[in-house]
């Protein structure tokens, strides 16, 4: 089980539902791929919202890679803002500003790096363990006999 797909994005408000797409359709040929489904596209959404409404000047494109096998899923979103990412400390009446906080909440790591010798701005990656089976016990349950 391995597979990837990558593509270039306009700046568009379209975006986070074109690379949902790509990820679906990636996660669809893998076997396996629908452990990684609803975590994955909800860090993918998020990492693409944020590139393409901070992180890419009029203009500029947004590219979208991803890297499956059967250990986790890598995402990686970049930009053309060097920038980094911040989490922000976000009150309840705050309409926004809880993107980076659900990336770090579903995912195993994920952080930021300058795309250096690839061009200017920077690269947002996620790496996502996926779901447990869930007809087993969920961590720190127990089954029946035990």
């Amino acid at each position: 089980m391995a597979g990837k797909e990558e593509c270039w994005l306009p700046r568009s408000a379209r975006s986070p539902g074109v690379a949902r797409q790509l990820l679906v359709g990636l996660l669809a040929r893998v076997s396996g791929g629908e452990r990684f489904a609803t975590d994955g596209l909800t860090v993918l959404t998020e990492l693409t919202a944020n590139a393409v409404q901070h992180g890419s000047p009029r203009g500029r494109q947004v590219w979208v890679r991803l890297d499956v096998d059967a250990d986790r899923l890598l995402i990686e979103v970049h930009d053309a803002s060097g920038v980094p990412p911040e989490l922000r400390e976000v009150c309840a009446e705050d309409e926004a500003g809880r993107g980076l906080i659900l990336v770090k909440s579903l995912s195993s790591q994920w952080g930021w790096r300058p795309r250096g010798d690839q061009g200017i701005g920077k690269i947002t990656w996620a790496v996502l363990a996926p779901a447990s089976d869930a007809s087993g016990p969920r961590q720190g349950e127990r089954n029946a006999e035990g």
